[in-house]
């Protein structure tokens, strides 16, 4: 079979299956294809890219680790050096640490501030570190050595706060930004006095980046508005280049052709994070607030509606090429062609794919919350991580066995597995394929050994009802990628079950579900023994129905499912008390409930079976029932037979006597009425009223004539008798 014929065959059974899942029968397709299935596995070397399609990775290795939590900054020298700027929670967290190609570490430097912000190397090779907050920008000797001060922001009229960003212009000047307020610095490379680059009425600025021809491009933070200065020409006054949606530029790069790529994050007019209160001159009070980004490394949180990157043409216009929605943009970086990003809070590093918009991929996932700052070395790029602090390298070279493990698939029922499809470009001998399987969740409890699937898809594993396949991409086979793997599987056909069973007699539903509040009735499954609350509350299908009085009529209502979501269809028989077979009553039903006339059934005790079956979903010869017996319930309709009625009038009292009974079930209660007066209650001999005969022996007044009578010693007294399902029956007697 060739390529084509197999990606034919795929996307052919795919449609298939898909409609059979629907009918829940048959075989079915386990198809893994779009990249928010692909990110639930677990890629080791391998990159997804965000339309699903699996590719080799960069090797990534962990360089160093500083058991501490925040690497704010990093930057590296012509030798391989990496030099980590750290930070933590208190005071005198702010470090320099030297981190050499082979992976040893030496502090290089301590402050008392919080972090080392922002860190660069100056063209003598000394490494430059602005602390915040309220801190300073220190020349530090690479080789080690006491560090001196190149700038101390409170000896400023400005005064800000907090040091973001330093870099090292061509001719060997440093060049700092500064927020609350925003102000970007230069510093002399010959130790002259510092001087205002340029101001803003913005928050911060957040990010500086030095092009080859020495123009300075800064981003801020407020209106995110990304800045271009010429720092060749005296006087030069800034250009706003682009005012991006977002409220942060966290990070800058550019590509050879001169375009510039920008991060941006949060909503303009937001400020969800505490206030920083700043008093400037005049005694005028300015409110600033802390940049997003920075925060929510810090408490490891993200920001709201993620994050952003656009490009800004070297024309100068302006394109948004990717929203990612669930992440935080901390650096950008161009290597070789290709763009990156280091983001959080899932430690993932991106390539943006700066030719189609929207499409990105992710290149690996760092063993870390946050990346925060990329440094080129010779054969990758360095990555400085945050929660927890280490330090990373991206080859250039991709690893040297990619392989991405798929999660786990619930076939919801113990299954046969077939044949794996796969939709791939490039050589099938640039992967292979593998597949295990198992009955508990985990793969770690006793399930099959990996199986290779051979070049027609064929497997060998054996039924279950888990399964996972890895993937193993063969790079130096030549270039291959994987777009969709598919898994075909039979699950065994198990039967129905009818879970509860609840028989309301006196009670009808009607066509149209539309009955008198005051006249229905509530059919509801019982509560589960112990239980307060009312039995599977969550579940719409077993809320109460509201079903109409009817004294004439029978509801029976019953709960069922089918572990292999089969269609189902039920039928109800019925039986008496006492009797050995089961009748129908009515099939083919649909429904999950049935009313029926209690005439059907004669006066007495009866069960009820529900039978459920998943005919609609298998053959004859497959299919399955489940089924289940309600409690005895009682078919009353014919009222007591009261007996002879007898009354004799004993002064202003009736004296009567009457005996009644009923043939099935207990008589509830009896009232009498005097003249068509009003009904009252009569209390049998015995007082508790729990027999099928009772009898009742009372006096009833005799009320006093109302109008001229021809015989005002007759009275008529009736009596009314009441079974326990309200049929009733009355007698009359007159007495003189």
């Amino acid at each position: 079979m060739t390529m084509m014929q197999r990606n034919l065959t795929f996307g052919l059974i795919a449609a298939v299956c898909f409609s059979s899942v629907a009918r829940a029968q048959g075989t079915k397709l386990w198809t893994v294809d779009r990249y928010d299935q692909m990110e639930r596995g677990t890629a080791s070397g391998v990159a997804i890219r965000n339309d699903g399609r699996l590719e080799a990775g960069p090797s990534t290795a962990m360089v160093y680790d500083t058991t501490k939590s925040y690497a704010w900054s990093l930057v590296s020298d012509a030798a391989g050096n990496a030099y980590l700027g750290l930070g933590g929670s208190s005071a005198g967290s702010a470090q320099v640490v030297k981190v050499t190609p082979d992976g040893k570490a030496a502090k290089l430097f301590e402050a008392k501030e919080l972090a080392i912000q922002a860190i660069t190397v100056a063209a003598d090779g000394s490494v430059i570190a602005a602390s915040s907050p309220d801190g300073k920008v220190y020349r530090v000797p690479a080789t080690g050595g006491s560090e001196t001060v190149l700038f101390d922001p409170k000896s400023t009229d400005e005064k800000p706060k907090y040091l973001w960003s330093v870099v090292s212009g061509g001719n060997g000047d440093i060049f700092v930004a500064a927020g609350a307020p925003a102000v970007v610095y230069r510093i002399p490379k010959d130790g002259g006095k510092v001087e205002v680059l340029f101001k803003t009425a913005d928050q911060h600025i957040r990010c500086l980046m030095m092009a080859p021809d020495d123009t300075l491009w800064a981003g801020s933070d407020g209106a995110g508005v990304v800045y271009r200065i010429d720092t060749k020409t005296a006087g030069a006054k800034p250009f706003a280049v682009y005012a991006a949606p977002r409220r942060e530029i966290t990070s800058l790069a550019m590509d050879a052709a001169g375009n510039v790529y920008v991060a941006g994050l949060g909503t303009k007019g937001a400020t969800p994070l505490p206030p920083l209160p700043v008093t400037g001159n005049a005694g005028v009070s300015i409110t600033f607030v802390q940049p997003a980004s920075s925060t929510a490394a810090g408490a490891n949180t993200l920001v709201p509606e993620g994050s952003d990157i656009y490009r800004i043409a070297k024309d100068g216009t302006p394109s948004r090429l990717v929203q990612m929605k669930d992440d935080v943009v901390y650096a950008l970086s161009f290597r070789k062609g290709e763009l990156l990003a280091a983001s959080g809070n899932r430690g993932r590093i991106y390539r943006i794919d700066t030719a189609v918009p929207g499409r990105f991929t992710d290149v690996t996932h760092l063993d870390a919350a946050q990346g925060m700052a990329f440094a080129a070395v010779k054969d990758g790029l360095l990555v400085a991580t945050s929660n927890s602090g280490k330090l990373f390298r991206l080859s250039d070279t991709p690893a040297k066995e990619p392989t991405y493990t798929s999660e786990v698939f619930d076939a919801q029922g113990f299954s046969q597995w077939g044949r794996v499809e796969t939709r791939v470009a490039g050589s099938p001998q640039s992967y292979e394929l593998w597949l295990r399987s198992g009955n508990v969740e985990s793969p770690l409890m006793g399930w099959s050994e990996w199986s290779r699937v051979g070049a027609d898809g064929s497997t060998s594993v054996p039924a279950g009802r888990f399964a996972q396949w890895k993937v193993v991409l063969r790079p130096a086979a030549g270039e291959g990628s994987i777009d969709a793997v598919g898994l075909n599987y039979l699950t065994r056909n198990v039967a129905p079950v009818v879970d509860e069973i609840v028989v309301q007699p006196g009670a009808r539903m009607p066509s149209n579900n539309a009955a008198a509040q005051n006249t229905t009735v509530q059919v509801a499954f019982p509560q589960p023994a112990g239980s307060p609350t009312v039995s599977f509350q969550q579940d719409p299908g077993t809320m109460p129905l509201t079903a109409q009085k009817d004294k004439s009529a029978v509801t029976v209502r019953w709960q069922a499912h089918d572990d292999n979501g089969d269609e189902m269809v039920f039928s109800v028989w019925y039986r008496g008390v006492g009797e050995k077979n089961w009748r129908l009553l009515k099939d083919k039903i649909g429904d999950r409930y049935l009313s029926f006339d209690s005439s059907l059934l004669p006066d007495g005790g009866y069960n009820l079976k529900v039978v459920a079956s998943d005919a609609p979903a298998h053959t004859r010869s497959d299919a399955l029932i489940g089924e289940r017996e309600s409690a005895v319930f009682v078919v009353d309709t014919t009222p007591p037979v009261p007996g002879t009625l007898t009354a004799t009038l004993d002064g202003q009292k009736i004296h009567a006597t009457l005996e009644a009974h009923d043939a099935t079930s207990p008589i509830s209660h009896a009232e009498y009425s005097v003249d068509a007066g009003p009904w009252q209650y009569i209390e049998p001999v015995g007082k508790v009223s729990d027999s099928l005969t009772e009898r009742y022996d009372f006096n009833a007044d005799v009320p006093a004539a109302t109008a001229a009578v021809a015989d005002a010693r007759e009275h008529v007294i009736a009596v009314r008798v009441y079974d326990r399902y309200e049929n009733m029956a009355a007698v009359k007697a007159v007495v003189r």
